[in-house]
């Protein structure tokens, strides 16, 4: 696979067979790829919270959310949630301001386990103060993102944005996972000379 397809395949995956286990060397490999990325100021602030155990995702998964515009889906059911999750973190013993850090680090993480089969969902509406609570995180240690890992079962599919622009994802009756994305004719700027 090219890298542009690499990307392509890379959707955000909510849906996991459960069944099948992920090796935490596996996830460790995927940060270790991510610590050799850029970073703002090489001040690289970001450290990483990495598990498969059961008990432990058990934990983490009901202070996540899961899809803003599936408002009726509370998330994956038991049989379909992730077998591994990586933490992201910022020291702020090293840095106040991670800055762009952690987008960089989480979709080198996600197209390195698309690469190894696998598939993710980085998550933002984190539960901070209790996941924190859980890993018994020091004072310095901010959660940035969590990264929700697994052997993917959802089929995601790229669709052409609507003539309204609507940009919401959504499920079809069989429960394929439809994302709109803009045209490149959209993204692109021309200069504008008077």
């Amino acid at each position: 696979m090219n890298f542009k397809e690499l990307v392509a395949a890379n959707r955000s995956r909510r849906r996991f067979d459960q069944a099948q286990l992920l090796r935490k060397e596996d996830l460790v490999d995927l940060v270790d790829t991510a610590r050799l990325m850029p970073s703002g100021m090489n001040k690289q602030p970001l450290k990483y919270h990495v598990t498969v155990d059961p008990t432990e995702c058990s934990e983490i998964f009901p202070l996540l959310g899961w899809a803003g515009y599936l408002k009726d889906w509370p998330g994956p059911n038991e049989g379909e949630r992730p077998t591994g999750y990586i933490v992201v973190l910022l020291d702020k013993t090293i840095a106040e301001d991670s800055h762009c850090d952690q987008g960089i680090a989480s979709q080198t993480i996600m197209l390195g386990a698309v690469e190894k089969g696998l598939g993710g969902c980085i998550i933002a509406t984190i539960n901070r103060k209790k996941l924190g609570s859980i890993l018994g995180l020091s004072d310095n240690l901010e959660i940035l993102l969590v990264l929700a890992l697994g052997v993917p079962i959802e089929e995601v599919v790229v669709d052409p944005l609507s003539s309204e622009g609507n940009i919401k994802y959504w499920r079809d009756s069989v429960g394929k996972h439809h994302v709109p994305k803009r045209e490149l004719a959209e993204l692109l700027v021309e200069r504008n000379v008077s």
